[in-house]
């Protein structure tokens, strides 16, 4: 193993460096490695670079823009050749495709990739093909790929017919894990959502409903307006919504787009710098997303005692044990969402017991520090044998 081993880590866009992966820049410099990030410019950056990190702007986008991607890819390649790292790790779709392609290019030994959710799930036709298509050049190019959840681990296998020893979840699952001290209910927290409350005018006997993430239809945010819409004609509560609205991928259709602007009990928070406060502001956090990897924000609200409903798919049902821990719903079934959110709410001795037993598994199964030190293990071990 090198002396100083050269570590560089790539994501597409930079909210990902700062939100999926905190932390772990300093945790790495600390346990001797030095750090590169690269990610596409945005506000974020200057956060990355106060992690004590350098940072490089590559100007990658979400979407399918070919030109673009070459430039990208030239551009990596450039970087790459100036820093010779050790280690090159890829998070998210177009930088595992173009973060692998370079590094492979560039002869860099170890290369390695984590699957954090795959687009090509709910995708149809061309689109479905091309997007499988990059996965699979992506992993083909890469040394190491690390699916973030057993269930993606499984869909992975199944999909795609390549050497099968190069899959594999570090610890648990979860790409960083969480940091449960962070997460935990405290005095000026819960003042703080309080305050939300108040300032949103929301009565004391309202049921209030939370979701984090973007607002898109792979979220479940069709099959949750209509249940809410529903349940909101016989009882009182609202829907707070933490999160960005995506126009140019997978946004919603025009008529839930419409009902969520008008709706007073829809509560529109936007992006949050700190979910805390909003979701403790919530009695019952609901997450019924089509597809996932290892959703954070789930982990987040069971760590903070909120009672979750989630989808019955990979990920969301090895952070809730449906009915023990909370409550998992079918993807896609306004029903069974309706009648999961009428029960829970009342319910209190119920929302209570899910709680507790939520906060306790994802604190004992999914620590941080655990994950961090599973992946250090990880660089060490590929460091060896390369």
């Amino acid at each position: 193993m090198p002396d100083i081993p050269r570590l560089l880590r790539i994501t597409t866009a930079s909210i990902s460096l700062k939100l999926l992966l905190r932390g772990q820049f300093t945790f790495f410099q600390q346990q001797g490695f030095e750090v590169l990030t690269v990610s596409a410019d945005g506000p974020e950056v200057k956060d990355i670079i106060a992690e004590g990190v350098a940072h490089q702007v590559v100007g990658m986008t979400r979407m399918i823009t070919p030109f673009q991607d070459l430039i990208c890819l030239w551009q990596l390649m450039r970087v790459i050749r100036k820093f010779k790292p050790d280690i090159i790790h890829t998070h998210t779709p177009k930088a595992g495709l173009l973060g692998m392609m370079a590094a492979r290019f560039c002869g860099i030994p170890v290369r390695l990739h984590t699957v954090a959710g795959l687009p090509l799930m709910e995708a149809k036709g061309i689109k479905q093909l091309v997007l499988k298509l990059t996965e699979r050049i992506t992993y083909r190019c890469a040394t190491g790929v690390f699916p973030n959840s057993k269930g993606l681990l499984e869909f992975i296998r199944k999909e795609f017919n390549i050497q099968q020893s190069k899959f594999k979840i570090i610890g648990k699952g979860s790409s960083n894990g969480i940091d449960s001290s962070y997460f935990s209910k405290t005095e000026a927290l819960k003042a703080e959502a309080c305050e939300i409350r108040k300032r949103y005018q929301i009565p004391a006997d309202a049921i209030v409903f939370g979701f984090a993430g973007r607002i898109v239809k792979d979220k479940g945010m069709v099959e949750l307006v209509k249940a809410f819409r529903k349940l909101s004609l016989s009882a009182s509560t609202r829907l707070i919504l933490i999160g960005p609205f995506e126009e140019e991928l997978d946004p919603l259709p025009h008529d839930i787009m419409e009902f969520i602007q008008r709706d007073k009990q829809i509560i529109k928070a936007g992006f949050q710098h700190d979910v805390r406060p909003w979701l403790l502001a919530s009695d019952v956090f609901v997450f019924p997303s089509y597809r996932e990897g290892f959703p954070n924000v789930v982990m987040q609200a069971a760590c903070l005692g909120v009672p979750c409903i989630v989808s019955d798919i990979n990920g969301c049902n090895e952070i809730i044990e449906d009915k023990v821990s909370g409550v998992m719903v079918p993807p896609k079934n306004e029903m069974a969402l309706y009648e999961a959110m009428m029960n829970i709410s009342t319910d209190k001795d119920l929302c209570t017991s899910f709680a507790v037993r939520a906060r306790a598994f994802v604190s004992e199964n999914f620590d941080q520090q655990y994950v961090w030190h599973e992946l250090l293990k990880e660089y060490r071990e590929v460091l060896k044998q390369k």
